[in-house]
């Protein structure tokens, strides 16, 4: 990877296996990205503690991060030309991150949205000091490999918006030291989860996992919300909205088969099953190569280890450059070695 090209940093908590929000909301932009720009994919497993920092919770955190590495070799990140690390594998970020704390206010941080929606996911009583401050530790994320691209979903636009803040006011403060990160939404902003009722969660237990099996995925989508007005397939039915439509609009590559199933639709001349049964196909043929790069590398876990080890001795070298230009900045006193 070029010295030179500009950065990008993006990545996932370790709470399960990713599925087709993931897909649209960031992961098809990290894949084009990954040519154009240097990479550097964080498996943020820090930010699990702020909703489940019980030690059952824990004690998960591994199984999660072998999945989350799968599924990324599996959807083509590719580790000869990205970085991936693991976020509790850098020391500096402890250290940015207090310092990125004495730049931003409890209003400023209280106005974040998605905060008080992942502490009720939670079904926290009141929010913690280290949920309230995640926007934070991400700006630390984010700014520790001085990244100028951040692709996200459009749930943490607003945490981008408060990393941009801290940069613009550090800059301020002491020197131009870190870019001011754009962020980048997917094509698809966020996906309705197969229950129709709202974005796909893997706490809403309405996801079709990258990793789901041909049968399981044909389970889920028989099952997916319609049109709940449609009773009987000769009755017109609606497509705006439809979780089903809007499956095919992102995931079938047969542009002209979406069009004909919605005319038919919209006329009351095709069935929901019909509809659903196109769209099993289409999600199987996507998903296809997906299983099968993921099967290769369960087949060699050391494999998958090393990448992630050798990703993290990539960013703490990063890491150590970025604290030493803080430090030098702000004219902190350091011990004589």
């Amino acid at each position: 990877m070029g010295a030179t090209r500009k950065r990008v940093l993006t990545g996932d908590r370790p709470t399960g296996r990713l599925h087709l929000g993931h897909y649209v909301g960031s992961l098809q932009n990290r894949l084009s990205l990954q040519d154009e720009y240097e990479c550097f994919f964080i498996i943020a497993d820090l930010h699990t503690l702020t909703t489940r920092p019980e030690k059952a919770h824990i004690s998960e955190v591994g199984e999660n991060i072998r999945d989350l590495m799968l599924d990324y070799l599996a959807v083509g990140i590719d580790p000869d030309r990205s970085v991936i690390f693991l976020q509790s594998g850098i020391p500096e970020t402890y250290e940015l991150n207090l310092i990125f704390e004495m730049l931003v206010t409890v209003p400023r941080l209280e106005r974040v949205p998605s905060l008080r929606e992942m502490s009720k996911t939670a079904s926290l009583e009141s929010m913690p000091l280290g949920l309230l401050g995640y926007p934070v530790l991400q700006a630390a994320d984010i700014l520790l490999p001085r990244a100028t691209l951040v692709p996200v979903g459009k749930d943490n636009e607003a945490h981008v918006e408060v990393t941009r803040e801290i940069a613009r006011r550090f800059n301020r403060l002491y020197g131009e030291v870190f870019p001011v990160p754009d962020a980048l939404i997917g094509e698809v902003p966020s996906l309705v989860g197969t229950d129709g009722k709202s974005q796909m969660s893997k706490s809403r237990n309405n996801t079709i996992d990258l990793a789901d099996d041909p049968d399981t995925v044909r389970t889920k989508v028989l099952g997916m919300f319609t049109d709940p007005v449609r009773v009987h397939a000769d009755i017109p039915g609606r497509v705006e909205g439809n979780p089903v439509f809007i499956y095919h609009d992102a995931f079938n590559p047969n542009l002209e088969q979406v069009v004909e199933l919605k005319e038919r639709y919209r006329e009351g001349k095709v069935g929901d099953v019909e509809v659903k049964r196109h769209l099993v196909e289409a999600l199987n043929v996507f998903l296809g190569p997906i299983r099968e790069r993921r099967e290769n590398f369960m087949r060699t876990p050391s494999l998958v280890e090393d990448i992630l080890i050798t990703g993290t001795e990539r960013m703490r070298d990063e890491a150590r450059e970025t604290m030493s230009l803080v430090r030098e900045a702000m004219g902190m006193y350091r011990l004589p070695e």
